[in-house]
């Protein structure tokens, strides 16, 4: 989850802005995106009922549909998880009890995996069968201690599960010392990956599975919905080794960092093993492409640059790419909407998705 609030929606559209509107620049990255590619919005949030937070967690179905969640912030609105249909260009709720889900993915057998965060939500990571919209729980609890927030999480070519355990909302007590990264191995087993980080956001896994990539997005308290202005954390993109067992070796190395900006939220790869960061900064809010080493080779902007002050638009949370006809496809969620843009790459996806 981000470490803003969004107050405000525009078109992001670029050429297709609101009169008056400031303008979006064009996306940059020879052979990535093509100069004239535009993002093109295909879903914004219609329930009047649901105020604040924000569209999170796009994840690619075996059938080529887009997953993904609306996180309002505050306990009253349960969130929900929709789902986008490419063939239809229709968006239908699958969960209207998404217990405050935030991070999707499908497992290699088909079923949706969700991080459930904190602020009312389920504090767990947990699976869906989306046949008969039934949910279980995968894991709650780190060595009988609850989980902070579970956030987002990548799965790995062995089915184990990986992710972030931030707290960014939320009034419930913290019951572990430290925000982590764990995984959930096949028979249920938790292992702490690292907490060698200071709030863990976004991560992936690279396609030759020899590198995990955490986004340490720290916004200096645990309670972004009512903090007073803070010192902002770490803003870093970290790069862990592997080792066989899937376990990290040796020290971290920072490929990416944002200084004093709002850095990343989630992330995905493509079929190169390229980085796509989705980028929370008023100054250059979009998603960032870069190669393993960390150095930019793309850019697709996602709202105005230069944005100061409270009401920033534009902001994306998190991304993944489609299957099949649109394996080179790339969707974003963006404030309270969910826009796509066509791009020059494949994405990279566990073996279903082939």
């Amino acid at each position: 989850m981000s470490s803003l609030l969004i107050p405000v929606l525009m078109s992001l559209v670029v050429g297709d802005e609101p009169k008056g509107a400031p303008k979006i620049a064009a996306p940059t990255g020879k052979g990535i995106v093509a100069p004239d590619a535009r993002l093109e919005k295909v879903y914004t949030r219609t329930q009047k009922d649901i105020t604040g937070g924000l569209t999170e967690g796009a994840a690619v179905a075996p059938d080529g549909s887009i997953y993904f969640t609306d996180i309002p912030f505050g306990p009253k609105d349960k969130g929900l998880i929709l789902r986008f249909d490419p063939r239809t260009r229709k968006t239908t709720v699958f969960s209207d009890d998404s217990k405050k889900a935030n991070g999707l993915m499908f497992d290699a057998r088909g079923y949706l995996v969700a991080c459930e965060g904190a602020d009312g939500g389920g504090r767990c990571v947990s699976r869906w069968n989306i046949k008969t919209r039934t949910r279980t729980v995968v894991a709650d609890n780190y060595n009988e201690r609850k989980f902070n927030s579970p956030n987002d999480l990548c799965i790995d070519l062995r089915g184990r599960i990986y992710f972030s355990d931030p707290r960014y909302v939320g009034k419930e007590k913290r019951e572990l010392r430290h925000q982590a990264v764990y995984r959930i191995d096949p028979d249920g087993t938790v292992n702490e990956i690292t907490h060698d980080v200071e709030t863990p956001n976004g991560l992936a896994i690279s396609p030759d599975q020899k590198t995990l990539y955490l986004a340490d997005h720290n916004p200096g308290s645990d309670d972004i919905v009512n903090r007073k202005p803070e010192k902002k954390g770490s803003m870093k993109i970290y790069a862990f080794a592997l080792d066989d067992d899937g376990l990290v070796k040796g020290k971290r190395k920072t490929i990416v960092d944002f200084g004093a900006e709002d850095g990343c939220d989630g992330m995905t790869v493509d079929a190169r093993g390229n980085l796509y960061l989705t980028v929370r900064s008023g100054k250059r809010p979009g998603v960032l492409v870069v190669n393993p080493n960390g150095k930019e080779i793309a850019f697709i902007p996602t709202g105005p640059a230069n944005q100061t002050g409270k009401d920033l638009v534009g902001l994306p949370s998190n991304c993944d790419f489609g299957i099949g006809a649109e394996s080179r496809v790339l969707y974003v969620t963006v404030d309270q909407s969910l826009y796509r843009i066509p791009l020059l790459v494949e994405g990279w996806h566990i073996p279903w998705a082939k």
